[in-house]
């Protein structure tokens, strides 16, 4: 059995709206182990963001705790968190929002490598490359300003700036959502090649449960702010117990192959 990387307990959070107190997550709690994919899953308000922003210390909680590498990840501060981020990174959405679309890809991924202190500036062109290669791009897109790529190609170079760090967790939020089908299934493919030759733990965020199925190992439904069902990919979609589950099962596009 691989060690636990990363274990949330009783993470609560509320929101205030007009006066009235909202509950965004209450008492949520789960495990990832070392180089397993977690996904994520539930309907738009189910809390499934909030609880990233709280896991990538970008949003304060309410209650609960984090443990992560076996430390409390919340008491962590200044340079000691700083120096934990790196083991801890993000991919999200929509690449072009989260680089500067004036910047190079090569500034991009020379950012994370600089601030970690990853290599010396002496060899951070070819780790560049190298980091290029891993996501299947030509070490000459090193040159080009980021908003002249596609978006398939901006994910790629996300995701190759996520793992310069030499991560033991992504975390994924909706990454694939915005990229056309042939897109997406060619970063899904990319993502399970990465884990499987880096070893590097994901918890895969998405509404859409054919994407989550596609890449995890296990699956953890959400609805109004709690983890309601958790269990092995397969069994998941097999046959939910959740109302919620039910729910992503049956919104699973299917192939109608003899229309009337």
């Amino acid at each position: 059995m691989k060690p636990t990387l990363l274990s949330i307990a009783n993470i609560s959070k509320d929101f205030s709206s007009s006066g009235h107190r909202l509950a965004a997550l209450d008492n949520v709690s789960l495990t990832i182990a070392a180089g397993e994919t977690l996904g994520l899953v539930g309907a738009s308000g189910s809390g499934k963001s909030t609880l990233s922003r709280i896991l990538l210390r970008l949003l304060p909680c309410d209650a609960g705790s984090i443990c992560f590498e076996g430390e409390d990840w919340l008491a962590l501060n200044g340079a000691s968190l700083r120096r934990k981020r790196a083991r801890m990174q993000m991919v999200f959405q929509d690449p072009l929002a989260a680089f500067n679309p004036l910047a190079s890809v090569a500034a991009v991924l020379d950012d994370p490598l600089r601030i970690h202190g990853i290599v010396p500036r002496d060899q951070r062109a070819g780790e560049i490359a190298v980091l290029l290669d891993r996501v299947g791009l030509p070490a000459s897109y090193a040159g080009r300003p980021i908003r002249t790529l596609s978006g398939g190609q901006r994910q790629r170079v996300a995701i190759a700036r996520s793992i310069a760090t030499r991560p033991s967790l992504l975390v994924l939020d909706e990454a694939v959502s915005a990229l056309d089908v042939t897109v997406r299934g060619k970063v899904l493919e990319l993502l399970v090649s990465l884990q499987k030759e880096q070893g590097i733990a994901c918890l895969f965020i998405s509404h859409d449960l054919a994407v989550v199925r596609a890449v995890s190992h296990r699956i953890a439904v959400m609805d109004r702010g709690r983890i309601v069902e958790t269990g092995h990919a397969a069994a998941i979609v097999a046959e939910p117990k959740s109302a919620a589950g039910r729910a992503l099962v049956e919104a699973v596009p299917r192939l109608v192959t003899n229309p009337s």
